[in-house]
């Protein structure tokens, strides 16, 4: 050890400094660190990095100004669809900013899609607000939305408005979603009247499944039909300025859309509903072969196939050391290398 540590004085030191001083690294980090150059750096402009990991970026750069709820009521007005998505994360919410959604919905599917839940009654309120943190970051434009998950508003509208100032406060999304129809309303009203715009959610209630034998289209009788009519005026009336329509026969949604002056969204009802929303791992296909998918799902990718392809020629790679090969490998002065192996080699082996 005594070799090593001598040899570590002598050579180590030095010939950092002239490697460093060769990279350029202390042109740019020395001014950064110096004066008020620090916030005038952007990461674009800081190459040098020589670490595990990095940030995937800033926000995505966009030309389209903010959407506000007052957007989304003139591209109603204009009867331009709506476009919104789901994302649960970072990266998620990034792709889905990037492409030009216009709502970002961080919805409570994440629960199965995200954390491997069996339905969304398992996922709590700190699950979504910690989704919701992420999502925003990313969210540079779109206008966002978090769902109440079950179980966060139920009890009472206060119960309601106390949750729904914790998504928008430590959330930092714009607006809250929650289910139900007519009973509803007095939690949606509590909630608007607070300031915070509503996203209703009628039709197929996914919280309530036990309650209404699963997973089942909503509205296909003249009875069935009528009370998604009900829950819907009645939700309008009590201030949502949106909402979701699921699973819901598309003629009835397209008169039920009709009949109401607030946008409807989407999800298994047809195209006469004022926009549309779908899970982003589903129209994506991040998802393994064989995975049950609902009627309206409509695959765009194979992100699953890419991304499996790509794991599976890394692990190849790998094992055949073919990666990393030299053109992912930091380089070190020959004369160095000779030097370290000569100072090894003198350490006695250890017995």
């Amino acid at each position: 050890m005594a070799i090593l540590r001598a040899a570590s004085r002598r050579l180590l030191a030095p010939q950092m400094l002239s490697y460093w001083r060769a990279q350029g690294a202390f042109t740019q980090v020395l001014p950064a660190l110096s004066s008020a150059t620090i916030t005038a750096l952007s990461p674009a402009q800081c190459t040098v990095r020589y670490s595990s990991h990095s940030p995937l970026g800033g926000t995505p750069a966009s030309s389209r100004k903010k959407i506000t709820v007052q957007t989304l009521r003139n591209l109603h007005k204009k009867g331009e669809p709506i476009t919104v998505l789901t994302a649960h994360d970072f990266p998620s919410a990034y792709v889905a900013e990037a492409a030009g959604m216009e709502v970002i919905l961080v919805g409570d599917s994440l629960a199965m899609v995200a954390l491997g839940m069996q339905d969304t009654s398992e996922i709590t309120l700190e699950d979504m607000l910690l989704h919701c943190r992420s999502v925003a970051r990313a969210a540079q434009t779109a206008f966002t939305v978090g769902d109440m998950p079950m179980g966060s508003y139920e009890i009472s509208p206060e119960q309601a408005l106390q949750t729904a100032i914790r998504i928008v406060k430590e959330g930092r999304v714009q607006s809250v979603k929650l289910e139900g129809g007519e009973e509803m309303a007095p939690t949606i009203k509590r909630i608007t009247s607070a300031g915070i715009p509503v996203v209703a959610h009628i039709g197929l209630t996914p919280q309530r499944q036990n309650a209404l034998g699963g997973f089942r289209v909503q509205g296909k009788s003249t009875a069935g039909a009528l009370k998604v009519l009900k829950d819907a005026l009645a939700v309008q009336e009590a201030g949502a300025f949106m909402m979701v329509l699921e699973a819901v026969p598309a003629e009835i949604a397209s008169i039920i859309t009709q009949k109401l002056s607030v946008p409807t969204i989407g999800i298994g009802a047809g195209n006469g509903c004022s926009g549309q929303v779908l899970v982003q791992i589903d129209m994506t296909g991040n998802f393994p072969p064989g995975r049950f998918l609902p009627k309206f799902v409509k695959k765009y990718a194979d992100a699953w196939g890419e991304t499996f392809k790509g794991i599976e020629q890394y692990r190849t790679e790998v094992k055949s050391r073919e990666y990393p090969s030299e053109q992912y490998t930091y380089p070190a002065p020959e004369a160095d290398v000779a030097e370290f192996r000569r100072i090894v080699d003198e350490i006695p082996e250890k017995k």
